[in-house]
């Protein structure tokens, strides 16, 4: 019996000295800042906007990484400010930067975002989880800023080549006052050109009539020409753009940021798992996921992905980690996504969605590309100011 014993005794101590040793305990802090300026009133509020689009996103991201981490001896903590001001929100950054967290997701208009990066040390890394601003991506540029919303230009692309794509060529532009409206519009002209598509009218909106009562009566004579394929609308805050179609002088299709949108995300992707996805996350927050949802939730899981490659939380590392081949997003799109190492931007595929189902997935079969046809939508690195990572 000694003998087996011993045996045994021996086999057990290899097996222990062979076994991995038990990763030592990583604490990732993130915080995540959310504000937007007030909209004012809109005429259509049938479906407004909730008020923590992009923060539950968040949270759910976190819920996931610390799924994964619990087996690696990594836990995730976030920290967050849904704030009522532009000075709560920088306040609010800077007392989380004092307290030790470097990593953080921004879900903010641009300039607020660029004041907050202003305000970050060296070290620190931002994830845009709010801003769709074409400049952020070709020329106001930060070595520490990742984009995990989609640019304007990527959506405007994406719907540019599916209208290229149908042959619906002739279109009748109307661009709302605002600075994102303008934003989108522009960045629609842009993808006109690069599709070769023609905009016959190009009309700005400048009414202030109550179009729940006079929509039929006044868009039709709004949208009157000898012919046009199809509407687009660019009403980023859905102030007139809801009451377009079924009014237009001809029967056609209305796309633009009403109608038939592109989008980050929305309700009705269910393919490639996301089913799961939006499951997990109606559970949690009660609601249906959105863009600014997944754009957070896009940029937390990949920090959780990096931190799981190469056990450390040390912001340099995880960004090295990101622009390399090593990095991979599984994000429920059907593709695997990484970031461009010019601008920061999360390569993506862009649904097209009416509000109660998918219509398609861009980019289209076609369009080709020398590297990525991923990186036919938005502005490709040639187009780009932008040389953040080499």
């Amino acid at each position: 019996m000694s003998v087996l014993f011993r045996a045994a005794a021996a086999i057990l101590l290899m097996l222990l000295n062979s076994a991995p040793l038990q990763a030592e305990s990583l604490e990732v802090r993130v915080g995540y800042v959310q504000w937007h300026p007030d909209q004012g009133p809109v005429l259509s509020n049938v479906l407004p906007e909730p008020e923590d689009a992009g923060l539950k996103g968040a949270e759910l991201a976190i819920q996931d990484n610390s799924a994964t981490g619990k087996f690696l001896g990594q836990t995730y903590t976030l920290q967050s400010i849904l704030a009522s001001s532009e000075a709560e929100a920088i306040t609010a950054f800077e007392t989380m930067l004092g307290q030790g967290i470097e990593l953080f997701v921004i879900n903010a208009p641009a300039q607020t975002l660029e004041t907050i990066i202003s305000r970050g040390k060296e070290t620190t890394l931002f994830f845009n989880a709010g801003s769709r601003d074409d400049k952020l991506r070709t020329h106001e540029c930060n070595v520490n800023l990742l984009h995990n919303m989609p640019s304007y230009a990527m959506l405007t692309d994406a719907l540019a080549q599916w209208l290229n794509q149908r042959r619906w060529d002739e279109v009748f532009l109307i661009a709302g006052p605002t600075d994102a409206d303008k934003g989108w519009a522009g960045a629609f002209r842009r993808s006109a050109k690069r599709f070769g598509l023609k905009i016959v009218e190009d009309k700005p909106w400048t009414f202030d009539a109550d179009l729940r009562r006079t929509a039929s009566k006044e868009l039709p004579l709004f949208t009157q020409a000898s012919n046009y394929d199809a509407v687009v609308v660019a009403d980023v805050r859905g102030d007139f753009g809801e009451y377009v179609p079924f009014n237009t002088w001809l029967p056609r299709p209305v796309v633009g940021t009403q109608g038939m949108s592109p989008v980050a995300w929305h309700r009705v992707v269910e393919s490639w798992g996301a089913a799961q996805l939006q499951s997990r996350f109606r559970k949690l927050a009660s609601r249906d996921m959105n863009s600014e949802d997944y754009a957070a939730w896009a940029a937390i899981r990949s920090i959780g992905t990096a931190v799981t490659g190469i056990n450390s939380g040390d912001p340099a590392k995880i960004r090295s980690f990101l622009y390399s081949d090593r990095f991979q997003l599984a994000a429920f799109k059907g593709r695997k996504l990484n970031y461009r190492d010019w601008n920061g931007q999360l390569r993506q595929p862009v649904p097209l969605v009416h509000p109660r189902g998918l219509v398609a997935r861009a980019p289209f079969e076609g369009f080709l590309h020398p590297n990525s046809d991923m990186d036919t939508l938005g502005f490709d690195k040639p187009e780009s100011n932008c040389r953040i990572n080499g």
